[in-house]
């Protein structure tokens, strides 16, 4: 019986031994201080900019907003629950540069945080298409306002969008034979970095690469805030059309979406609006199970606005006046403007509370126009844009951390600010920040083809 007894109690021990290991590890983390496990950018954000917090317990978020300090001290709010927060930047607040952060608070057990300060800079910079001898090539303006090139030059850029993620850019150029070429030029860059650094990364480009086979007869692009592209292309050929969505990670998926037209990816991702001879659609993309929504009549996309869910829309009527209507989920198309001048672009703060819109009249001298709408299409502010004419294709884009919209512009010839009569025009086009709040005109010295703003990473 001794040798039975003395093997029941090393089994015992065998078997309770790793369960008391278990448990005084368990106790050790317990009594471990809580630590940060990810600080990133936002994916979306209805105010200026926001950032994602993970920490590797549940922390008490009061405790959080109470320790933690930015500087300068913009008006801010903590948001979430438990392991998850998001720090976001109150609108209205102008970001003029680089933030401070010092991190800091308590999980729900009470254990402190190590303190840690990080910098920040939300701000977006200036991307352009510029002429060079020899084609074109992409520059990018800095902060301190220095343009500096980040691509080869090609014969010509036809078409530009940044991935909404901000690690690359995609491009159409278009060769001496007719045809046109996909690019995707990857960029490195870093606007979150901690105080042991010594500073942000500015942008830097790599290698091209080519999208596809060249010689193709039309390109499309878009790109949404999770950094995937869809492109659009065909190479004449009848029925030989292809629609690709390129994932991040590199995986390529193959769409069977019937358009006549270019298609536009949801900012939040996981759909896209369609065009068709029915009207505009909003379909889902896979793994999501397929869905189709229908918006019938003659419209087409002018832009999304920060806030999931809303986009403005131009309206095309039989007797040939033209209406923009900012739609949202649950809701019918709202009516903001309607008129008979020429919408060129559009563009709206958070979730519409306040809706840009470029109009252009006049045959043989165009007369440019910007309205500020308010959510309910009340004209706020309006402005003359006297001797200056759009460059063909420009959209216009707001800027939330420096209250700024972008257009690219062309001066009429000989004109320093009053209208000129004809058609003679300079030559070339330049970016043109305007106060989304004045309207006032900043020029930059800088001839330009096409110019929009790429966004952090």
């Amino acid at each position: 019986m001794k040798p039975l007894a003395d093997w029941r109690r090393q089994t015992s021990l065998a078997l309770g031994f790793p369960c008391l290991l278990a448990l005084l590890q368990q106790q050790l983390l317990l009594r471990q201080p809580p630590h940060l496990e990810h600080l990133g950018n936002a994916a979306a954000s209805a105010g200026p900019a926001a950032l994602d917090v993970s920490f590797s317990r549940p922390m008490r978020r009061a405790a959080v907003a109470a320790a933690s300090h930015l500087s300068p001290p913009l008006r801010h709010r903590w948001l979430g629950e438990g392991e998850r927060l998001q720090l976001s930047i109150a609108p209205q607040q102008p970001i003029a540069g680089a933030m401070e952060l010092r991190l800091a608070g308590v999980d729900q057990r009470g254990q402190a945080l190590a303190a840690q300060r990080w910098y920040w800079d939300p701000r977006p910079r200036v991307l352009a298409v510029v002429p060079r001898q020899g084609g074109e090539r992409l520059e990018l303006r800095d902060h301190n306002g220095h343009w500096r090139p980040i691509s080869p030059v090609w014969p010509r850029i036809t078409a530009l969008t940044p991935l909404g993620d901000g690690r690359a850019v995609a491009l159409v150029s278009r060769a001496a034979n007719g045809g046109f070429q996909i690019w995707r030029l990857p960029l490195r860059q870093r606007n979150l970095w901690r105080q042991t650094t010594r500073d942000a990364m500015e942008p830097m480009a790599g290698r091209p690469e080519a999208l596809g086979a060249g010689n193709l007869w039309f390109a499309s692009l878009s790109s949404n805030r999770r950094g995937e592209l869809l492109v659009q292309s065909g190479d004449g050929r009848p029925g030989a059309g292809s629609s690709q969505l390129r994932r991040p990670d590199g995986r390529v998926l193959p769409l069977a979406i019937e358009a006549s037209g270019a298609m536009q990816l949801l900012p939040e991702g996981g759909a896209v609006v369609v065009a068709g001879s029915e009207g505009l659609s909003l379909q889902t993309l896979p793994p999501r199970p397929p869905r189709r929504q229908l918006l019938p009549g003659q419209r087409d996309l002018l832009g999304f606005c920060p806030q999931a869910g809303r986009a403005l829309l131009l309206r095309h009527w039989p007797d040939y006046r033209r209406s923009i209507e900012r739609i949202e989920p649950g809701l019918a198309p709202r009516q903001l403007w309607l008129g008979h001048q020429a919408v060129l672009a559009a563009a709206c703060e958070r979730g519409g509370d306040t809706i840009w819109a470029l109009l252009m009249d006049g045959l043989g001298a165009p007369r440019l126009e910007l309205l500020a709408l308010d959510p309910n299409g009340r004209v706020r502010r309006r402005r003359r844009l006297d001797g200056w004419e759009p460059e063909p294709g420009t959209s216009m884009q707001f800027d939330p951390t420096s209250g700024q919209l972008l257009l690219s512009l062309r001066r009429l010839a000989g004109d320093r600010g009053t209208a000129s009569t004809g058609n003679d025009t300079s030559a070339e086009a330049q970016p043109v920040l305007i106060d989304s709040g004045s309207l006032q005109l900043r020029p930059l010295a800088k001839k330009i083809r096409q110019a929009v703003w790429l966004p952090p990473g």
